[in-house]
């Protein structure tokens, strides 16, 4: 499914190099992401297939996409048959997106994580909201996809016929 990188997503950077970033709320701007999306680093994914990290990680990988686990408390595990790691510092490669799945309170030290590491996109779960967190994401140009769930958006957007199914 996913085929293109994200750098297909990214916009130019204006002469003052700095990025303006971009809250993504559009249906058009939301399937972009996901359909130039390839890795996703799903942060906080658990073991207990109840749990809605759990279901969604299993969702990502259905739907195509290289989906990688972090969890310190499952790291060096395997989950699904991916090695779980201890934190996104751990990523052997570039990923295109990290999926929080998080309480809020930690929202402002996972986005100056993903800002060190230079990923390009952060997708917050449902009620994953913090506004301090999300301004500095912005300031430091990441695309957001705030207070959503890519098991949701991902079918709907197929309806809506913007993205292709698996």
């Amino acid at each position: 499914m996913p085929k293109k990188g994200l750098r297909h997503f990214s916009k130019s950077v204006p002469r003052s190099g700095k990025v303006n970033s971009v809250r993504l709320e559009s249906d058009q701007d939301i399937a972009t992401l996901l359909n130039c999306a390839q890795r996703i680093a799903v942060l906080g994914v658990s073991a207990n297939t109840d749990r809605p990290s759990h279901r969604v990680f299993r969702f990502l990988l259905a739907a195509g996409y290289d989906a990688i686990p972090v969890n310190p408390q499952l790291a060096g595990q395997q989950l699904l048959g991916r090695p779980v790691l201890e934190s996104l510092t751990q990523l052997p490669d570039t990923v295109d997106m990290v999926d929080v799945f998080r309480d809020s309170r930690f929202l402002p030290d996972i986005i100056t994580e993903v800002i060190s590491l230079q990923i390009p996109a952060l997708w917050t779960q449902l009620g994953v909201t913090h506004a301090e967190a999300e301004a500095a994401a912005s300031e430091a140009g990441i695309k957001l996809v705030v207070d959503r769930c890519p098991a949701i958006e991902i079918p709907r957007l197929q309806q809506l016929g913007l993205m292709h199914s698996p």
